[in-house]
């Protein structure tokens, strides 16, 4: 793809993003679309054949603004317990920014959340295996004592998805960067579970 058809592409997006969390992903018409990116219908029929395209476009656009944070803390030099505790937290406020930057679009993430985990399916497996090299690292630094690190990770995931709604809502108590108590007691469940030693 040259540059100025990225361009262009990256700019019906962008477009159609603002006008999703702005009126509404129903309210908004391909139309819409076209004449407030000022490239014309043509143009927009020529890279989305139609609104469930352009939003699907939308979310990948975001989770890779998601994808790259995650990338960043995944190859960063830390012990394996710190970089997968940092890991969790950017996940959590990436995924929290992403839907408190778009507006109406956020009402349609809670109401419609099959329509954006659709989308985010090739993200999960690129997070689970962000998770599992972590896992593995931690395993070559004596810090996790793991069987599987693919099943691991795989829970973990979902462990994290599970959270999102709760944390997105600030229902998650004590879970932030800033608060060290309520941050520790998912650390020492993480790490060592609920079974007495």
């Amino acid at each position: 793809m040259s540059i100025a058809v990225a361009k262009t592409r990256d700019k019906l997006i962008e477009v159609a993003r603002q006008l999703f969390a702005r009126i509404g992903v129903e309210n908004t018409t391909m139309n819409d679309i076209a004449m407030a990116s000022e490239k014309g219908r043509r143009t927009l029929y020529t890279y989305f054949n139609n609104k469930k395209e352009i939003y699907n476009a939308v979310i990948e656009s975001e989770l890779n603004f998601l994808y790259k944070s995650l990338e960043m803390v995944a190859h960063k030099n830390l012990p394996a317990d710190e970089k997968l505790l940092e890991f969790i937290l950017i996940r959590l406020e990436s995924i929290k920014n992403v839907v408190f930057r778009n507006g109406t679009l956020r009402a349609d993430f809670f109401r419609d959340i099959w329509r954006v985990e659709n989308v985010r399916k090739s993200y999960d497996l690129k997070e689970v295996a962000f998770i599992q090299g972590i896992l593995e690292d931690g395993i070559r630094q004596g810090i996790f004592e793991i069987s599987d690190t693919r099943m691991m990770a795989v829970v973990l995931h979902h462990a994290v998805k599970g959270l999102e709604v709760p944390y997105i809502r600030g229902t998650l108590p004590g879970f932030t960067s800033s608060d060290k108590s309520g941050t520790s007691s998912i650390i020492n469940l993480l790490f060592n579970g609920i079974k007495r030693k």
